[in-house]
């Protein structure tokens, strides 16, 4: 079983020193999608949802969530991240929106859990901006889809899984 990094010999959690890491290319891709009903799925696409445009509140939302991580997720680094990008794929089969976001830095430790918390915070201001249209909506598959750099080499999840 692998070691947890975040916690002393004494059981106490700790921050990881990354001090003599070598920094290297680090990027994560993450989605996650947000199912809805036919009507608020017309109306996203159509902007026609009382509080504003939908998505482009969502990406803004999930760009300032990726580069606040350290704030909301206790033994994350302060990074000084190079690139997010967030983008929507609507799915009109299912009613849903599909989000992925990617993030990049040059830097001793990864951005998973900045790629996870931009798409998380994109889901819940789409769930937020459209909640009094909508309590239906369902957050789910929020997921690493792909990261590389660092000591634990490339990974990469088959989209279908």
């Amino acid at each position: 079983m692998p070691e947890f990094t975040h916690i002393d010999d004494k059981g106490q959690v700790r921050m990881v020193d990354v001090t003599k890491k070598k920094e290297t290319l680090r990027t994560a891709k993450a989605q996650g999608v947000v199912f809805m009903n036919a009507d608020t799925f017309e109306k996203i696409l159509a902007r026609d949802i009382k509080k504003g445009n939908v998505l482009e509140t969502a990406r803004i939302a999930g760009i300032l969530a990726a580069k606040k991580t350290p704030a909301l997720i206790p033994m994350c680094h302060p990074l000084n991240i190079t690139h997010v990008q967030v983008d929507f794929f609507p799915e009109p089969q299912t009613n849903a929106i599909r989000i992925e976001a990617s993030v990049r830095l040059k830097g001793a430790t990864g951005v998973e859990m900045e790629a996870l918390t931009a798409v998380s915070v994109a889901a819940l201001t789409i769930y937020d901006m459209c909640k009094s249209h909508d309590k239906t909506m369902t957050l789910s598959n929020i997921r690493l889809m792909e990261k590389s750099g660092g000591k634990s080499g490339d990974f990469f999840r088959d989209p279908d899984a």
